[in-house]
């Protein structure tokens, strides 16, 4: 385990140099889309439109930050569950997205996904909002500005924390941590998303 420092856009050895279990600070651009900002993504894809912003190499965080008060750039900016994301991820690996960040476990499509493709899944602290905003120098509505706190965002941030949980090479922190612990019968498995979720 490392501390890596990485810009956006991620390039190809960016992501081959991040390995599971690595502390990963980012520093550059990401965009901001949760479960309704991606459905609008597939819907326009679908329709032969072009997406919001240019997805070769970019980082998508899944959060839908709460608004900023008087002398803030945005409010507080954690994490969302990622597996609610887990049926459109494919897609925006294959449009060349490299990185997503959330908390949680991933689908074993999405993991795969991310070995393909050559990307990576990197979490950030649930609960810990308004300290990730403090990485945050600015944020600005890029599209689907309607649906409001879901609306996709372009945030420039500064060695935003974040830990790699599944690195582009099959390495799984979440298996991996849980190993040196726990015995095999014993480890947590993923939870499958109940109806609705």
């Amino acid at each position: 385990m490392a501390k890596v420092y990485i810009t956006t856009p991620l390039t190809e050895e960016q992501v081959r140099g991040v390995k599971a279990g690595d502390e990963v600070y980012i520093t550059g651009a990401i965009y901001t889309a949760r479960d309704a900002a991606h459905k609008r993504m597939i819907e326009d894809l679908e329709a032969g439109r072009s997406l919001p912003f240019d997805t070769q190499g970019a980082v998508i965080y899944y959060v839908g930050p709460t608004p900023p008060k008087p002398g803030q750039v945005i409010g507080s900016a954690g994490p969302t569950t990622s597996y609610r994301m887990d049926k459109f991820t494919p897609e925006m690996l294959r449009q060349g997205v490299k990185g997503v960040i959330g908390k949680g476990y991933r689908s074993d499509e999405v993991k795969a996904g991310f070995v393909e493709h050559g990307a990576v899944y990197l979490v950030s602290t649930g609960g810990a909002g308004a300290l990730l905003a403090r990485t945050i120098e600015q944020a600005e509505v890029v599209a689907y500005e309607d649906l409001g706190a879901e609306a996709v965002r372009r945030l420039t941030v500064k060695e935003f924390p974040t830990v790699c949980i599944h690195d582009a090479s099959g390495g799984d922190q979440y298996y991996t941590g849980q190993s040196q612990w726990v015995k095999p019968d014993a480890m947590v498995k993923p939870k499958k998303p109940e109806a609705g979720e």
